[in-house]
């Protein structure tokens, strides 16, 4: 019977800290952070050498990616309510009645209309894709990322 070979990590290295302002219900919420957690699943056939992919290089690829998110806040570029304004070497954001200013190396700003963990998920996810097939990954079929904002709560994304 045909079978499924998958690697997945997680952990310790593949959590990270940021200050977001998500929308929804045509509000901006207020700034606020999580201590986010990252999980990934890899599928696809065996390489030469027996494996999916090698786990040290999928947590070294991914902790990369995250490493960018880390103490830093996740600025929409594509929202439609949080308006975002480079200011020399700051950001000055409007959200509704709420304005604020931050330093441009404080803020990475991310191509999503909304920094939910679903979002998240997709970035990473589009991201972590593109490395694995720079280092010459032709045989993962799938890929998934999970984005947990506390405890019980994730958002994924799957490529694939």
């Amino acid at each position: 019977m045909p079978g499924t070979f998958r690697v997945t990590i997680d952990g310790s290295r593949l959590r990270f800290a940021a200050a977001h302002m998500a929308t929804f219900g045509g509000r901006c919420e207020p700034l606020h952070g999580h201590n986010y957690a990252v999980s990934v699943e890899v599928e696809g056939e065996l390489t030469a050498d027996g494996w999916v992919w090698d786990f040290g290089d999928l947590r070294g690829i991914a902790s990369g990616i995250i490493e960018e998110l880390d103490h830093r806040f996740l600025l929409q570029q594509e929202s439609a309510l949080l308006r975002a304004t480079v200011r020399g070497d700051s950001y000055e954001l409007c959200a509704g009645e709420r304005s604020y200013v931050l330093p441009r190396s404080d803020v990475v700003s991310l191509p999503v209309d909304n920094t939910t963990a679903e979002r998240l998920a997709e970035w990473i996810a589009g991201r972590l894709h593109t490395a694995l097939r720079a280092k010459g990954a032709t045989n993962i079929r799938r890929l998934a990322v999970g984005v947990e904002e506390m405890p019980g709560q994730s958002g994924w994304y799957t490529v694939g």
